[in-house]
C-alpha cells in the first residue's frame, strides 16, 4: 500500500473566529451532503512545496467538517522524479525534448502502473495533484470511483510535446482544476463551456490562519528565533521563501537585493527553501545560489534541513520588511498570501496567480525586473507607512478570499456535482 500521512482533526467552528458563520455553514451543509464519503488526495511528497503545504491543512478541516479524507504518497526513484521535474518545468513552458524518448515515456508510465497497484482502492473520490502521478486513472480500474485532476502549476504555455503526452491522461479524469481559467490548455478551453468531460474547475488555492506557519507570534518569541539564527534585528531584513527553482529566480533575488542595499545600508537578505524528495534539481540550485551567497556575509540561506521549518517560517514573514517572491513563472505562489497575512508587503513577480493575491494599491508591487524589484524593495523600507498600510490591505483581501474554508467548500462543491 502506498503511505497515508498522519494527520488530525481540525475543528472547522473554529473558522468563525475569522469568516463568517455563513461560509462555515455552507461547509458544514456540503459535508453533510456528502457524509459517508470516502474521499483521497494524491501527490508525490509529504513535505516541500505548496501541494504539502495546501493538504497538510485541507485534509484535518475536511475531517472536521465531517468528510473521511486522506492522502497518500506515491514513490518513486531518483529517475523517476528527475523526469517528472522535468515534466512540471516544461508544463510551464520549458522545452523537454526527452519525453519523445519510448525510454522516459516507458519509465513515467512504469512508475505509475506500479504506483497503482499499491493504491488503496476503498475511496469514492480521488484527487491526482500534478503531473507526477497523473497516469494513475489510467492505470486504476475503480470503476465506482471519481477522479479529478488538480494542477497546481502555469499550464497556459506549456511545451507542446509533453501536453501531447500527458493530455490523454488527463482527458480521463471526470474533473480537472485549474488555479485561473487562463492556466487550461488550450485542447481543454472548450470543456469551459460544455459538458464534455473531463469537467473543468477554476479554484484558487488557500493558506490556514491557524497553522503553525501563519498563526501569530508573539514578538518575544520571533526575536529569539531571529537570534538563534544570527539575524541582526537592528538592521533591516528583506526575505524570499521558496524552492530552490530557477522560475523563482533567486539569483535576480540576490540582485535585486544588491541594488536596494545601495539605497538601504546595512541590509540582510534571508532566503529560505525547503527540500522535498521529489525535486533532485533543487540541489543543483541550491549549490550554485550557496556559492553565490558566500560572496556577501550579508546574505543567509536557510532550509528544513538545517533546523529551519514552519515556525521559523513565521518568524521571518513577521520580522521582515519586505517579503519577495520575484518569480518568473507561478501557478498561485502560497508565500504571498502567507506574508500578506501577516501585515507584511510583498514585492513580488507580475505573473501566474500572484496579481490574484495583489489588488488595489498592492499591483505597484508586481514586478517585472530586477531593477524594478530592488526600486519597490528599497521604497517600502524607507517608507514604512505606506508599507504598513499596504499590509493592512493584503491582509483583508487574503481574509476575503484565501483562507481554508473557501477551499474547503469550492472542492466539496465541485465533489457534489461530480457524484450527485
Amino acid at each position: 500500500m502506498l503511505q497515508k500521512v498522519s494527520l488530525p482533526v481540525k475543528d472547522i467552528d473554529k473558522y468563525r473566529l475569522l469568516l463568517s458563520s455563513e461560509l462555515i455553514d455552507e461547509v458544514k451543509a456540503l459535508a453533510e451532503d456528502l457524509k459517508g464519503l470516502r474521499l483521497c488526495h494524491i501527490n508525490s511528497t509529504p513535505f516541500g512545496g505548496g501541494v504539502a503545504e495546501l493538504l497538510s491543512s485541507y485534509i484535518p478541516l475536511a475531517r472536521g467538517a465531517g468528510i473521511s479524507a486522506d492522502w497518500q504518497i506515491i514513490r518513486g526513484d531518483r529517475r523517476f522524479f528527475t523526469i517528472t521535474k522535468s515534466l512540471h518545468n516544461a508544463l510551464q513552458g520549458s522545452e523537454y525534448p526527452l519525453i519523445e524518448k519510448e525510454t522516459t515515456q516507458r519509465a513515467y508510465k512504469s512508475n505509475n502502473l506500479d504506483n497503482a497497484r499499491e493504491l488503496d482502492p476503498n475511496y469514492d473520490v480521488f484527487v491526482v495533484n500534478d503531473p507526477q502521478p497523473a497516469a494513475l486513472r489510467h492505470f486504476c480500474d475503480i470503476p465506482q470511483a471519481k477522479w479529478i485532476w488538480r494542477c497546481h502549476v502555469d499550464s497556459s504555455e506549456p511545451d507542446e510535446a509533453t501536453w501531447q503526452f500527458l493530455s490523454p491522461y488527463i482527458e480521463e479524469y471526470d474533473a480537472a482544476v485549474f488555479t485561473m481559467e487562463k492556466f487550461v490548455p488550450l485542447n481543454l478551453r472548450v470543456h469551459l463551456y460544455s459538458h464534455r468531460l473531463p469537467r473543468i474547475a477554476i479554484m484558487a488555492p488557500a493558506i490556514d490562519p491557524f497553522s503553525t506557519k501563519n498563526m501569530p507570534l508573539p514578538s518575544s518569541l520571533w526575536r529569539e528565533m531571529l537570534d538563534n539564527l544570527d539575524i541582526d534585528k537592528s538592521r533591516p531584513l528583506i526575505a524570499q521563501i521558496s524552492r530552490f527553482d530557477l522560475w523563482k529566480d533567486p539569483f535576480g533575488v540576490m540582485e535585486a537585493y544588491r541594488l536596494a542595499k545601495e539605497k538601504v545600508p546595512g541590509l540582510q537578505l534571508a532566503l529560505i527553501t525547503s527540500f522535498a524528495g521529489d525535486d533532485p534539481e533543487a540541489w543543483d540550485i541550491y549549490a550554485a545560489v550557496h556559492e553565490e551567497a558566500q560572496k556577501d556575509p550579508d546574505i543567509h540561506i536557510f532550509s528544513n534541513l538545517t533546523g529551519v521549518g514552519n515556525m521559523e517560517v513565521n518568524a521571518f514573514q513577521t520580522a521582515s520588511g519586505v517579503v519577495i517572491q520575484k518569480s518568473i513563472k507561478e501557478g498561485f505562489g502560497l508565500v504571498v498570501a502567507e506574508a500578506l497575512w501577516k501585515e507584511t508587503p510583498v514585492v513580488a513577480g507580475d505573473t501566474g496567480g500572484i496579481p490574484l493575491q495583489m489588488p488595489g494599491a498592492l499591483t505597484e508591487y508586481l514586478i517585472t525586473s530586477v531593477e524594478e524589484c530592488a526600486e519597490r524593495v528599497a521604497y517600502l523600507l524607507e517608507h514604512p507607512r505606506v508599507a504598513q498600510e499596504l499590509g493592512k490591505q493584503g491582509k483583508e483581501h487574503i481574509k476575503n478570499n484565501f483562507l481554508m474554508p473557501r477551499l474547503l467548500r469550492d472542492e466539496l462543491s465541485l465533489i457534489k456535482s461530480l457524484v450527485g
